[in-house]
């Protein structure tokens, strides 16, 4: 499917930007492997342009290894485990 930014993020209360990228079908493929590909998205969209800072809200659990992918990648520069 062909998606655009504007598609996917929206802008909010003091220009914050929000995006939810979903997952897949419970029980298909893998949900962690979306949210890498989700941030790609955003930035070979340019959804980055001009932020100063950057939260992800991700499940903590570690289903096919997928949700360490952003700090495997270097996506992240800091990360809080709450």
């Amino acid at each position: 499917e062909d998606l655009e930014l504007e598609d996917v993020m929206k802008i909010g209360y003091k220009d914050i930007r929000c995006v939810e990228s979903g997952g897949p079908e419970p029980g298909v493929g893998c949900a962690g492997r979306g949210v890498i590909t989700s941030i790609n998205f955003l930035e070979e969209n340019g959804a980055y342009d001009g932020v100063d800072y950057v939260s992800y809200d991700v499940l903590g659990d570690v289903v096919c290894g997928g949700f360490a992918m952003p700090i495997r990648e270097n996506k992240a520069q800091e990360i809080y485990i709450v």
